[in-house]
């Protein structure tokens, strides 16, 4: 089964909903297209600290090697520059937030991550919250980028 087709920026859900949010591809392209040419992402997160995925990177990277705090400080900062983002892209607090959308998974990944380190610090409330807020984003968002409890 294939993802679904994000809908149109400025469409309305059928049901009433906010319109999805599509972040500019401008935004995350230039950081994407360094890290696929294998550049460091701690460079790449200090030539572009505006995109959401290098910090994405740099906190599942930490996670990977059981540094949890800066894995949380990491993710922490994604998702801080990615509701910036958001908002400037017409977000108002909720609303769709498509994984099927390119630009929209570095902050994705970036509130994924800070679940799991959240969890791996003890913080399980704001674990909870941030994988909640997860699922609302995009339901299929959690399947791809949480581990299965």
């Amino acid at each position: 089964m294939s993802a679904p087709t994000p809908p149109a920026r400025g469409s309305r859900d059928l049901l009433g909903g906010p319109p999805a949010t599509l972040l500019p591809d401008d935004l995350e392209a230039p950081a994407a297209r360094a890290l696929e040419q294998g550049q460091d992402a701690a460079e790449v997160a200090a030539r572009t600290p505006a995109a959401s995925l290098p910090w994405a990177v740099l906190a599942e990277d930490a996670l990977a090697d059981g540094e949890v705090v800066q894995a949380y400080a990491y993710a922490r900062t994604g998702y801080h520059r990615g509701l910036d983002a958001l908002r400037r892209a017409g977000w108002r607090g909720a609303g769709p937030v498509p994984y099927a959308h390119e630009p929209n998974r570095g902050f994705l990944r970036a509130l994924a991550a800070l679940a799991r380190a959240a969890a791996a610090v003890g913080e399980g409330d704001e674990a909870d919250r941030c994988a909640g807020f997860l699922a609302d984003c995009d339901a299929q968002a959690p399947v791809e980028l949480l581990p299965q409890r």
